[in-house]
């Protein structure tokens, strides 16, 4: 489906006016926007001291402050502000237990940190390893990360982070167990998933000790009933140009919460839930990419449609993850010389 935008920034589909959301959900570009990203008015207006700002929180009787990791034309920052943002029971849930401040991951501004230490936004985004944008990090009352959400998340996914951090679940479970004691995940066999003409169908062994491999590793973790999943094979997986790209990598595919026999890149032997736990795997789906020696190279463990995911085959293909220090400087560098 075809979204336009009006001279006054209406968005349309077949000649009617669609929310933000609707087109996000449906297939929207998630291309750089053109369009300023209006912050809500409730962010807090900070001298970034993050030991004032924790304090003040503190004694407000909230659970902490939260950091905001954004730039400008970012379409899942829009996402966030347009539909996360927008949503009353979300807004107040969170201004009820914490503070948000906004950083911009290119800023020169100083920031306090609760050491007393002192860093620019640029920096500190690079320290906390902001690949994807929007990221949000959660800070409890003495100061130490509750949670690090990396990318979009929609609305429900965004709710159910809020009660594990604000009802303190972070301190006793993951994420992940959090999710499967909540709503325990169907089971499903091999025929159930999703299918992908280049996924290797064969026994998943991955053990790259021996001898490096001549492409880099892209495993892909999914669930049963999984709307996000569906979406990842029918949009941006199934692109011509993203296919194009994907033979450039070994690509493999798990239900996160088999029983199936796994060799681990590291040689482990294992099952595919022991491994999507120990990587801590808790979105759905989640792909983990691995260099050809069995290294991490990063996760997209958000929402992702066919811009990001183009983009960010290329940075592991063309080794950017090699040269630059995060994936958004890589994409910075490659607009500037396109």
């Amino acid at each position: 489906m075809a979204f336009f935008q009006s001279a006054t920034g209406t968005l349309l589909a077949n000649d009617e006016e669609v929310s933000f959301e609707e087109a996000f959900e449906l297939g929207f570009n998630d291309a750089p926007v053109e369009r300023e990203i209006i912050h809500p008015e409730w962010f807090k207006d900070s001298f970034l001291d993050l030991r004032e700002d924790l304090d003040d929180a503190v004694q407000e009787g909230k659970k902490g402050i939260a950091l905001y990791f954004g730039q400008e034309h970012c379409a899942y920052c829009k996402a966030l502000m347009e539909i996360n943002f927008t949503k009353p029971d979300i807004v107040k849930y969170f201004r009820e237990h914490y503070d948000i401040i906004s950083l911009d991951i290119w800023g020169s501004r100083t920031i306090t940190l609760f050491d007393g230490s002192e860093i620019s936004e640029r920096d500190l985004a690079i320290q906390q390893n902001t690949n994807f944008t929007p990221s949000l990090i959660f800070f409890d009352e003495t100061g130490k990360i509750a949670f690090k959400m990396r990318g979009y998340y929609k609305p429900y996914q965004f709710q159910a982070v809020m009660k594990y951090i604000v009802e303190d679940f972070y301190k006793t479970e993951s994420f992940r167990d959090y999710l499967e004691r909540a709503d325990p995940p169907p089971r499903f066999t091999e025929e159930e998933m999703n299918e992908h003409e280049q996924i290797y169908k064969g026994p998943i062994v991955l053990d790259r000790r021996a001898a490096a491999s001549n492409k880099p590793l892209a495993v892909i973790f999914e669930q049963q009933q999984c709307h996000a999943c569906d979406q990842l094979h029918s949009e941006p997986l199934n692109n011509d140009e993203t296919k194009q790209l994907l033979k450039g990598f070994e690509l493999r595919q798990l239900d996160a919460w088999s029983d199936t026999p796994v060799i681990t890149p590291n040689g482990n032997k294992i099952t595919a839930t022991e491994w999507a736990r120990q990587l801590g795997i808790h979105y759905m789906p989640t792909t983990v990419f691995f260099n050809e020696q069995g290294n991490e190279i990063l996760r997209i463990d958000s929402v992702v449609k066919l811009y990001r995911m183009r983009s960010i085959l290329s940075f592991i293909l063309t080794d950017g993850y090699k040269n630059f220090d995060t994936f958004q400087h890589w994409r910075r560098y490659i607009s500037i010389e396109r």
